[in-house]
């Protein structure tokens, strides 16, 4: 390159234009600098702000002090360990409904603002695209929901427990409040001596000093912010072991321990039946939480599934629907968990394939036919497809009731496409498919693309024509074999109760969507009685 020379002394008109050059960056560069925080997110069709763009976390330590006051906030302190994936100025965390202390970023303190659901976070210093970055903030974590804001914190009758399905882990922690970004978790729990405390994972240790013990938890895969569950209570922790060995622990009331063993006993038992289907179970432990509270649901938070303790008592709920609702959680822990959603629009992959298994199961075990349900899940399919939307693209969720995805077209309508797969493509290539789809994916994230894909390679043909009508369309395409079945227009009162979101999020039963009184008193049909999300 050719440099033209220059004189030694610049003449004062250059001098100026060029301090008024240096004066306008300045200006912009403070203007930038103060500019307003803004909620940020990674554009989820359903849930457009949560998650944040820029960074990709490795790990979660989690700490929590537990006053032994479940009305009381409990103080705590998240660390991220990220990955920036662009140069940032800010950084964004899904949190709010806590109280935020202070923020440090690479051990310096760092500026914080609330916008919107978002933490923003200004570090002393620009984050470089490849670099790691630890952030941590000191916070409180409210237990007590506020308005309109569902989820989090559950507050048992001795304690709490977590329910953070869809968008509910950022009321308790900051996060990147999406399952695309999963992590590793560790969980450091401090409660009153006479508590007991079991998180997602294995335990790492219980310190007691003085009147307090601090429990350890960590994760051996890595999780979504939504599965994280910790249990603090008067409880008891029933041990046994799985299939091969694995360690199991079930959380329970003290008081119900016996007369909840019965219930306890058959886990090893549907973790084998699992098996037999579709691999080994994808983790390093397994249990149920029985919680004393009123959820109007049951989750599938990973490695330890919550449910309410009434549906084990309450002898409105045959046993036989008990036990493959128990199985509809256990089956999350592949579909879901293990092998979790990229979008929430690919939330059917969870929810069709666990009710697929409930159902399964309960023709296998307690003869209650699955073509029978699938053909009153057939004969509601176009009603429910017109008030959720299609089970692959489902509706938006309702004002102030961002849990209303969990519509039937996602269960029931969702493992009617399974159903309709199976008949398509036969029973040994769909099994060859289960099985494939939760090796391949394990630990990891898919999409219903990638679910497509796969099916189509099994079964040695192109079938993203049949999904596209399954999946996608306003109406039931006919289902194969099957050309006498056909939709049934619903009575008036029907049509105005399927229309109309559920308030609460779970499992709608085949039927109907949330579960009333009458609905529990007939038991399980095609479809159950309760909510499992």
């Amino acid at each position: 390159m050719l440099l033209t020379p220059r004189s030694r002394h610049t003449p004062l008109s250059s001098r100026r234009r060029t301090a008024a050059l240096l004066a306008s960056a300045v200006s912009v560069c403070l203007l930038a600098a103060a500019a307003p925080p803004e909620p940020l997110g990674i554009g989820d069709r359903l849930f457009p702000y949560l998650g944040n763009p820029g960074y990709d976390v490795a790990s979660y330590d989690l700490s929590f002090t537990y006053s032994g006051r479940n009305d009381k906030p409990l103080e705590a302190v998240t660390t991220i360990d990220a990955r920036i994936t662009a140069d940032l100025e800010r950084l964004n965390l899904d949190f709010t409904h806590g109280t935020v202390r202070s923020v440090e970023v690479d051990g310096r303190r760092a500026d914080f603002a609330k916008a919107g659901e978002d933490l923003v976070v200004t570090p002393d210093h620009p984050l470089s695209r490849g670099s790691w970055t630890r952030i941590t903030v000191r916070h409180t974590s409210e237990p007590v929901a506020a308005k309109d804001q569902d989820g989090g914190w559950v507050r048992t009758v001795d304690g709490l427990a977590m329910a953070n399905q869809a968008d509910a882990a950022h009321l308790v922690f900051p996060c990147n409040d999406h399952p695309s970004d999963k992590a590793m978790f560790t969980f450091h729990v401090t409660a009153p001596n006479g508590y007991a405390v079991v998180a997602n994972g294995l335990p790492d240790g219980a310190d007691r000093a003085g009147k307090t013990t601090t429990w350890t938890y960590r994760t051996q895969h890595p999780m979504a912010t939504e599965l994280a569950q910790v249990s603090i209570g008067r409880s008891a922790v029933v041990r046994r072991e799985g299939p091969e060995g694995l360690p199991m622990r079930d959380v329970v009331p003290a008081a119900d321990r016996k007369a909840l063993e019965p219930w306890l006993a058959k886990t090893p038992d549907q973790i084998a039946w699992m098996e037999s289907k579709i691999g080994r179970f994808p983790f390093e432990t397994y249990g149920v939480l029985l919680a004393q509270a009123s959820t109007g649901f049951e989750l599938e938070t990973q490695t330890l599934s919550l449910f309410e303790k009434n549906l084990f008592s309450d002898p409105a709920y045959p046993k036989w629907y008990v036990e493959s609702i128990m199985v509809h959680e256990l089956s999350h822990q592949w579909f879901g968990d293990s092998v979790s959603p990229r979008t929430w629009s690919d939330v059917w992959l969870n929810e069709g394939h666990a009710t697929w298994y409930e159902a399964l199961y309960a023709d296998e075990t307690a003869h209650k036919p699955m073509e029978q349900r699938m053909k009153a899940a057939y004969s509601a399919s176009d009603r429910w497809r017109e008030a959720g939307g299609p089970p692959a693209r489902p509706k938006a969720p309702a004002p102030g009731q961002k849990i209303s995805i969990f519509r039937p077209n996602i269960y029931d309508g969702a493992a009617l496409v399974l159903y309709a797969l199976r008949q398509e493509i036969g029973r040994p290539a769909f099994e060859r498919l289960e099985r494939v789809w939760v090796r391949a994916h394990r630990d990891s994230t898919a999409t219903t693309a990638d679910f497509v894909q796969l099916a189509s390679t099994i079964s040695g043909r192109d079938l993203s024509g049949f999904f596209r009508a399954w999946l996608y369309g306003a109406k039931t395409p006919p289902m194969p074999g099957h050309p006498d079945w056909k939709q049934q227009a619903p009575a008036k009162d029907q049509q105005a109760a399927a229309t109309k979101p559920s308030a609460s999020a779970g499992r709608p039963s085949a039927q109907a969507g949330k579960v009333s009184a009458p609905a529990k008193a007939a038991g399980a049909g095609a479809g159950g009685t309760r909510s499992a999300r």
